[in-house]
Parts: C-alpha cells; sequence; structure tokens
C-alpha cells in the first residue's frame, strides 16, 4: 500500500479518536496510544508525496547514527540542522543513537546484527535497541524509536519492525518511516535479501496542536489532488553498512507536493 494511503489514515484516526493531552513541551497534542502502520518496501518506498520530504536529511542523519557519532559536526558540515536545538555549545548531544547502536559498552549492535542475519536468518534476536537505561539522563534527548527488530521471511524477505515510544506524526514520523525504510534496504542489500515491509509500532502517537492547519491541508491534498507517482529506492553500490556515506543510491519517480512547513516543538 502507498505509504500516503497509510500515513493520512493514520493522521485521520488520531484528529477523530484522539485526546487533548499536555505534554513535555507545553505545546499541547491531540494524542492515541498503540497504533500501528505497515509500509510497503517491494514495490514501493515509505516517502510521502502529499509533502516533500528531505531525503538529504534523512540519508545524512542516517550516516551519522551508522558512524557512531554523536556531536553534531557531522551534521552542520552538511548543513542539517535537525538535531541543533537539543545539542550543547560544543554540538555534544549525550550518549545518543549512534553511540548506542554501534557501542553498547563495546557490543557494534549494527555490525552484530548483519552478521546473525547471514548466519540464523530464523532467529527472533535480530534486536537492536537504544533505550540504554544507564545512559538515558546523559542523552540530550531520550530515544524516541528507541528498539527495531528484523525478521526473514519465506523467500528470501526482509521486514523490519520498529518501536517508537513517542511519535510526531506531522514532522518526526515522515522522516523515521523514510530513514527505517533505507535502513532496511541497505540490510538488505548487504544481506543478500529483499526489503519487504516496514512495521511501525507507535506508543505515544500525537499531532501538536500547531500542526492542525498543516495536517489538515496535508489530508485535503491526498483528497483533492491527483495522486503523484509511488516512489522506489534502489541502492547500486555498498559494500559496507559504514559506506553508506558514498554509496550508489537511486530515488526514482520522486516527484512530491511541495514541502508543508512547522514547528519543531522542543
Amino acid at each position: 500500500m502507498k505509504a500516503d494511503k497509510v500515513y493520512i489514515e493514520l493522521l485521520k484516526k488520531v484528529l477523530t479518536e484522539g485526546e487533548q493531552r499536555v505534554d513535555r513541551t507545553g505545546v499541547g497534542t491531540i494524542s492515541t496510544f498503540g497504533e500501528r502502520a505497515i509500509y510497503d518496501l517491494k514495490d514501493s518506498f515509505p516517502i510521502l508525496t502529499t509533502k516533500r520530504v528531505w531525503f538529504k536529511g534523512v540519508r545524512v542523519e542516517l550516516e551519522w547514527f551508522l558512524k557512531g557519532l554523536t556531536n553534531t559536526k557531522y551534521l552542520i558540515e552538511r548543513d542539517v540542522h535537525i538535531w541543533d536545538e537539543w545539542a550543547d555549545d560544543n554540538g555534544d548531544l549525550g550518549p545518543v543513537y549512534g553511540k548506542q547502536w554501534r557501542d553498547w559498552r563495546g557490543i557494534d549492535q549494527i555490525s552484530e546484527i548483519i552478521q546473525n542475519i547471514k548466519d540464523d536468518p530464523n532467529s527472533r534476536r535480530l534486536i537492536v535497541s537504544a533505550w540504554n537505561v544507564k545512559a538515558l539522563k546523559k542523552m540530550a534527548l531520550p530515544p524516541c524509536h528507541l528498539l527495531f527488530q528484523f525478521s526473514v521471511r519465506e523467500g528470501g524477505l526482509l521486514d523490519c519492525q520498529l518501536y517508537q515510544r513517542s511519535a510526531d506524526l506531522f514532522l518526526g514520523v515522515p522522516f523515521n518511516i523514510a530513514s527505517y525504510g533505507l535502513l532496511t534496504h541497505a540490510i538488505a542489500h548487504l544481506t543478500g535479501l529483499t526489503p519487504h515491509r516496514l512495521i511501525h509500532v507507535m506508543g505515544d502517537a500525537h499531532i501538536y496542536t500547531n500542526h492542525l492547519d498543516q495536517v489538515r491541508e496535508q489530508i485535503r491534498i491526498y483528497e483533492e489532488e491527483p495522486p503523484r507517482p509511488i516512489p522506489k529506492l534502489k541502492i547500486l553500490e555498498l559494500d559496507d553498512i559504514n559506506h553508506l556515506d558514498h554509496a550508489l543510491i537511486e530515488m526514482i519517480d520522486y516527484l512530491p507536493h511541495p514541502p508543508i512547513k512547522g514547528i519543531v516543538a522542543v
């Protein structure tokens, strides 16, 4: 199913069934709990067309995670500023995602999971976690997308299930689903598998109250404007997960509507 359809249905559900909540940022949200969305990776790529999602930012942030970096210098050098609000004066964020993925007390979870997929594809333990309880207070922002699990299905298909404790549906989630779609493509490429599905499980799924007009405009675009082509992604060359920054990646038929901007709640 096209990503826009899955995503817009989720927005509509939260708007109609959600409850108003006071949140950490003070902005306020409309929120539901325990949502699940499934995105096709085999015949499409989960990047929205009802508004432009900044794929360069998605890719650079994922490269940053995979290099185990936790300072914004790498991002800023590539003109990506999505973490600036949380960094200290030196650009440090504490032991956030990259540290946990690549060096959880000396364990490189990413390298291990690639090898484990190759060695034991039937395993039910193909899991990477960023929720390091002991390190949470040292992080500038505790991980929102905190755990993901791979499953190798019949026919050499690779599924990824992501658990996200806090899901900012307008700004964050479109970025997240494209990021984990790209990650699943990369892992599949390196293990000789075919990307199949991204299953996105959300704890608190919310729309910030200062994004309501933007959300309604995106729903209008979906319902009233002619549909755009379904995008696809191909990784043409990648020999090592550490080399995603110079992998040959081709995005096909990505012709979205213009961006819809919103203010980040911090």
